[in-house]
């Protein structure tokens, strides 16, 4: 290589190396200190697409366990507002077999028969009354067959989405409660004229509504049943979920993060390349002196 002035190409070459050695050196800086092997997507695009659709759909699943456990409190909420109407089916079945013995007069049999009435419209409160975040659970909104969720407030039973997608094998599932109102349950005066619940107040009407209370108690746990499945499959659900998620943050993990031990042996060796640059840089940019040697400098 001729000895010349007006290029340094020993400097450049140096010049060069430093440059990238820098640039490398401020890459293993942005990861150590982030934590991120994946910050921009020049350090991996197709990586930088996959985690981005992995931290959506970890972000989906994680809000899709909060749903799956809201419909949990509402299917409990339910529940234990059917708990309520239980007992008073069975005080109703205890004054049905009082009023149908014939030790007490038809005047006693409407006394009774008033305490029937009573509870039958206790139910009927109960049922109206009981609602989770606006959303009544027992009045029959519920117990459509159908749903339709276009409208600003859906119609029919409840749709519970927890999944990613729109599936309806794998991302949701309704939850149908029944009526149980007292005329619902076929009890009380508010039910059918003649029904078998409709009163108490003759020996022979007691005998009748002692069937009817047992049909009301027997539709009764049947919503209570349907519910008490609904919530064990809820609870399935999320186990499910959290499984998901907790995977999908792992394979997430894996493409995202950075391997510090790996980065801190990469960050070390363009340190060193760094500095190794810079003193012959140095050493470049002082050899064109040696040519004012020969101009007797």
């Amino acid at each position: 290589m001729s000895l010349v002035i007006n290029h340094n190409l020993m400097a450049t070459n140096a010049a060069r190396n430093l440059s990238q050695s820098y640039g490398n050196l401020s890459t293993s800086v942005r990861r150590l200190s982030s934590g991120l092997r994946v910050g921009t997507a020049a350090d991996d695009a197709a990586g930088l697409a996959i985690r981005e659709i992995m931290r959506a759909d970890i972000a989906a699943l994680n809000q899709g366990v909060r749903n799956a456990n809201d419909a949990i409190s509402l299917i409990q909420t339910a529940d234990g507002a059917l708990s309520v109407i239980d007992e008073k089916l069975i005080r109703m079945k205890e004054l049905a077999e009082q009023a149908a013995t014939g030790t007490y007069t038809s005047d006693q049999r409407l006394i009774i028969d008033s305490e029937y009435q009573a509870m039958a419209s206790e139910i009927t409160r109960i049922a109206n009354a009981t609602d989770f975040n606006g959303i009544a659970l027992l009045n029959g909104n519920l117990s459509s067959a159908s749903h339709d969720g276009s409208g600003l407030v859906s119609t029919g039973k409840l749709k519970v989405h927890f999944g990613t997608k729109n599936d309806s094998a794998e991302d949701y599932y309704y939850i149908q409660i029944g009526t149980s109102t007292a005329s619902a349950l076929g009890l009380g005066n508010q039910s059918t004229v003649g029904g078998a619940g409709y009163t108490i107040s003759t020996q022979s009407a007691a005998q009748n509504a002692l069937v009817g209370i047992e049909n009301a108690i027997v539709s009764k746990d049947k919503i209570r049943a349907n519910l008490g499945a609904l919530q064990n499959r809820l609870e399935n659900t999320i186990t499910n979920l959290q499984i998901q998620s907790e995977n999908l943050q792992a394979a997430e993990s894996r493409i995202s993060d950075v391997d510090v031990s790996q980065e801190m042996t990469e960050f070390t060796r363009q340190q060193i390349l760094t500095q190794s640059a810079v003193a012959m840089l140095s050493q470049a940019n002082s050899l064109p002196r040696m040519a004012m040697q020969l101009l007797g400098g």
